[in-house]
């Protein structure tokens, strides 16, 4: 008996057809969960990213208002800033360099920035070719939230209390 068994044995190399599905069907219900988490996280990373470059301007804009307006926001308080172009713009002065979007990797072709008479961020508008996204003061100042597709000759409301004005750093 224990020589029949070893004789069985010796000729056993290698993996079962049943073995190796078995390893394919686990394979494959790993990918069915994690592709779509990795594309998730991916999706967020890049919606994260355009609130950064909407601070950018941001940050951008505040320089220029210290540097050229000698702080003054009521100077620009409900009048656009405007972020791309040559001349009085902040790409134009030199505050900013040329962009793109990080979520589409689309060049940024306009773009506007405007605060209150308080100084308080009101909203950031950037174009693409894709098209125009609102980011609100608020949102920017968190860095996350929702941007506001947006629709011709609509600006978005400012918001109803002054938040977020001012940075933390």
């Amino acid at each position: 008996m224990t020589a029949v068994w070893k004789k069985l044995k010796k000729d056993e190399k290698g993996f079962t057809l049943i073995e190796l599905l078995a390893v394919i069907v686990i394979l494959g219900i790993i990918a069915a969960i994690a592709i779509p988490l990795i594309g998730n996280v991916i999706n967020k990373s890049g919606s994260k990213s355009d609130f950064q470059t909407a601070r950018q301007i941001y940050d951008a804009a505040r320089l220029y208002i210290t540097d050229e307006k000698n702080g003054e926001f009521e100077s620009k308080s409900g009048q656009d800033i405007q972020v791309v172009g040559t001349g009085d713009t902040l790409e134009g002065k030199g505050f900013l360099d040329k962009m793109n979007l990080p979520s589409s990797k689309k060049p940024i072709t306009a773009g506007v920035v405007r605060f209150q008479a308080d100084g308080a961020l009101q909203y950031v508008s950037i174009t693409t070719e894709d098209g125009t996204e609102f980011y609100t003061g608020p949102d920017v100042m968190k860095g996350q939230g929702a941007s506001v597709p947006a629709t011709p000759g609509i600006t978005p409301a400012p918001p109803t209390k002054s938040t977020g004005g001012e940075s933390k750093s």
